[in-house]
Formats: structure tokens, C-alpha cells, sequence
């Protein structure tokens, strides 16, 4: 699904809460997306410096699983945004627009109650693995920090569903996001 702002007129189109919200999101995904760049770039270097017989970069696997886990979370506030999940209407694609709509921000809202408690359990599973005092093997970098971007993302992700779901539930009320 391509992104982009919606123009005046559409749902949300040129309110600052919305645009606040695809900042946010876009440098987000845009984080992630440069942490996986560093992790193939590191990749690429070590396998090339171990073809070349001057061995691999040191602890390299524990960095593209700490990166991998670190910025996974950072794509979903965006995808949330520009409502890019997969949506399955087989079963409600002969009901009115209107009713479709209803269901549609019901699902937001119960999608915004999953993610803030995914966001809670990351943020106490961070706590718990913080308090070990775990690191990795061979680089003996902390373990916890990897949540961190977790639980923003996930924390996002529940704040947009949740004024998702709200200004389509009450559209006079609250204008948030591109219409659907």
C-alpha cells in the first residue's frame, strides 16, 4: 500500500495531530529501516573481510539479532497509519459501507487494546531482563536495550489505533488518519 497524506477534505488530512503522527511514524520506520541497512552492511563486511583471509567481524551474528529484534517494532506504527495490515472482508464485503465502517473501527479499537498490551508485556519483560543483568556472549552488550524500541513502537502503534478507531467511531468528534 503506497503511503501518503491525504488532501483537505479527506479524514484527518491536514490536522496536526495527524500530521504529528506521520512524522512520527515515518522517522520511525525510517530508524528501523536504517538499523537493518547498518546490520546488511555489516554482514557484507565481514563476509567479505573473512573471503579476503582477514577473519569476520567479531560477535557479528549477535549484532543482526540485536538489530533484527531492536528496530522490528519500529515499522508497525506506520503500517498502523496508513492502515496496511491485512484486512479480510470476505465475510462483510456485501453489508452497507456504512456498517462496514462500523465493524471496521471496532476491529481498530480491539487492534489498539492488542497492541497496548503487547506494549505493557514488552515493557515488563525489558524490566524483568534488565534486572538479570543479561548480555550477549561475545560482546557482552546488554540485552534489555533491545526492548526499548520495541516497546516505543508498540506504544505507538496503540496510541494511532486507538484515535484510529475513535475518530472513526465519532468523526465530528476526533480526525485522524487517511479515509479508508
Amino acid at each position: 500500500m503506497a503511503e501518503r497524506l491525504p488532501v483537505e477534505g479527506e479524514q484527518g488530512g491536514n490536522s496536526l495531530l495527524f500530521q504529528l503522527l506521520y512524522v512520527s511514524c515515518t522517522a520511525l520506520a525510517g530508524l528501523g529501516g536504517l538499523v537493518v541497512l547498518g546490520a546488511a552492511v555489516m554482514v557484507t563486511l565481514s563476509v567479505a573481510s573473512a573471503t579476503l583471509g582477514l577473519g569476520a567481524i567479531r560477535g557479528e551474528f549477535e549484532l543482526v539479532e540485536l538489530s533484527c529484534a531492536a528496530c522490528a517494532s519500529l515499522f508497525l506504527p506506520l503500517c498502523q497509519l496508513v492502515k496496511g495490515h491485512v484486512m479480510v472482508d470476505v465475510f462483510t464485503n456485501w453489508l452497507p459501507g456504512a456498517t462496514n465502517r462500523a465493524i471496521d473501527a471496532i476491529w481498530t479499537v480491539i487492534f489498539a487494546l492488542a497492541w497496548a498490551f503487547l506494549c505493557w508485556r514488552l515493557f515488563l519483560g525489558m524490566m524483568e531482563v534488565r534486572g538479570y543483568g543479561d548480555r550477549t556472549m561475545l560482546l557482552g552488550a546488554p540485552i534489555w536495550w533491545v526492548y526499548c524500541p520495541a516497546v516505543v513502537g508498540t506504544g505507538l502503534s496503540a496510541v494511532v489505533a486507538t484515535l484510529q478507531g475513535l475518530s472513526s467511531l465519532f468523526p465530528r468528534t476526533l480526525r485522524i488518519g487517511p479515509s479508508a
